[in-house]
Protein backbone atom coordinates (compact mmCIF):
# COMPACT_ATOMS: atom_id res chain seq x y z
CA UNK A 1 0.00 0.00 0.00
CA UNK A 2 1.12 3.11 -1.00
CA UNK A 3 1.67 6.07 1.07
CA UNK A 4 0.37 9.99 0.57
CA UNK A 5 1.17 12.98 2.45
CA UNK A 6 -1.83 14.90 4.23
CA UNK A 7 -1.42 18.40 4.97
CA UNK A 8 -3.43 20.03 8.18
CA UNK A 9 -3.56 23.76 8.89
CA UNK A 10 -4.14 24.82 12.47
CA UNK A 11 -2.69 27.32 15.05
CA UNK A 12 0.55 27.34 15.96
CA UNK A 13 0.18 26.92 19.84
CA UNK A 14 -2.47 24.09 19.10
CA UNK A 15 0.21 22.21 17.07
CA UNK A 16 2.90 22.83 19.99
CA UNK A 17 0.68 21.98 22.46
CA UNK A 18 -0.53 18.64 20.35
CA UNK A 19 2.95 17.48 19.72
CA UNK A 20 3.96 18.08 23.35
CA UNK A 21 0.78 15.18 24.39
CA UNK A 22 1.52 13.86 21.10
CA UNK A 23 5.40 12.74 22.86
CA UNK A 24 3.97 12.10 26.30
CA UNK A 25 1.64 9.52 24.80
CA UNK A 26 4.82 8.28 22.73
CA UNK A 27 3.41 8.98 19.18
CA UNK A 28 4.65 11.58 16.95
CA UNK A 29 1.62 13.80 15.70
CA UNK A 30 1.46 11.79 12.69
CA UNK A 31 1.26 8.65 13.98
CA UNK A 32 -2.10 10.21 16.19
CA UNK A 33 -3.34 11.51 12.84
CA UNK A 34 -3.06 7.81 11.50
CA UNK A 35 -4.91 6.77 14.46
CA UNK A 36 -7.71 9.01 14.46
CA UNK A 37 -8.25 7.75 10.38
CA UNK A 38 -8.17 4.38 11.34
CA UNK A 39 -10.64 4.70 14.17
CA UNK A 40 -13.03 6.64 11.66
CA UNK A 41 -12.51 4.29 9.40
CA UNK A 42 -13.47 1.13 11.51
CA UNK A 43 -16.55 2.96 13.26
CA UNK A 44 -17.46 4.66 9.96
CA UNK A 45 -17.88 7.94 12.53
CA UNK A 46 -16.36 10.20 14.67
CA UNK A 47 -14.46 8.24 17.31
CA UNK A 48 -15.60 11.18 19.83
CA UNK A 49 -18.46 13.10 20.45
CA UNK A 50 -18.96 16.38 18.70
CA UNK A 51 -21.15 18.71 19.90
CA UNK A 52 -21.67 22.40 20.10
CA UNK A 53 -22.25 24.33 23.41
CA UNK A 54 -26.06 25.04 23.12
CA UNK A 55 -26.58 21.11 22.16
CA UNK A 56 -24.80 19.89 25.18
CA UNK A 57 -26.64 22.08 27.66
CA UNK A 58 -29.72 20.98 25.92
CA UNK A 59 -28.80 17.35 26.86
CA UNK A 60 -27.81 18.44 30.15
CA UNK A 61 -31.37 19.98 30.84
CA UNK A 62 -32.84 16.61 29.73
CA UNK A 63 -30.38 14.30 31.89
CA UNK A 64 -31.31 16.83 35.05
CA UNK A 65 -35.42 16.63 33.95
CA UNK A 66 -35.08 12.56 33.64
CA UNK A 67 -33.27 12.21 36.84
CA UNK A 68 -36.15 14.74 38.30
CA UNK A 69 -38.63 12.26 36.79
CA UNK A 70 -36.81 8.92 38.44
CA UNK A 71 -36.64 11.07 41.61
CA UNK A 72 -40.27 11.93 41.70
CA UNK A 73 -41.45 8.18 40.63
CA UNK A 74 -39.02 6.61 43.03
CA UNK A 75 -40.36 8.17 46.06
CA UNK A 76 -44.04 8.96 44.81
CA UNK A 77 -44.21 12.75 44.85
CA UNK A 78 -46.92 14.65 43.02
CA UNK A 79 -46.89 16.73 39.82
CA UNK A 80 -46.39 20.15 40.29
CA UNK A 81 -48.50 23.08 38.45
CA UNK A 82 -47.13 25.20 36.35
CA UNK A 83 -47.51 27.87 39.18
CA UNK A 84 -45.51 25.82 41.47
CA UNK A 85 -42.71 25.34 38.77
CA UNK A 86 -42.39 28.96 37.75
CA UNK A 87 -42.34 29.59 41.71
CA UNK A 88 -39.42 27.31 41.90
CA UNK A 89 -37.33 28.63 39.28
CA UNK A 90 -38.15 32.14 40.92
CA UNK A 91 -36.60 31.49 43.73
CA UNK A 92 -33.70 29.90 42.26
CA UNK A 93 -32.95 32.70 40.42
CA UNK A 94 -32.84 34.85 43.22
CA UNK A 95 -30.64 32.64 45.56
CA UNK A 96 -28.14 32.60 42.57
CA UNK A 97 -28.63 36.39 42.70
CA UNK A 98 -27.65 36.52 45.76
CA UNK A 99 -24.66 34.35 45.73
CA UNK A 100 -23.29 36.20 42.81
CA UNK A 101 -23.68 39.59 44.80
CA UNK A 102 -22.02 38.25 48.10
CA UNK A 103 -19.15 36.86 45.84
CA UNK A 104 -18.48 39.91 44.30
Amino acid sequence: MGQTAFTVRMDSDVKKQFDELCKDFGMSSNTAFNVFARAVIKKQRIPFEVESEREAKLRQAREAFERIEKYKAEHDLPELTMEEIDEEIRKYREERRQKKNNNQ
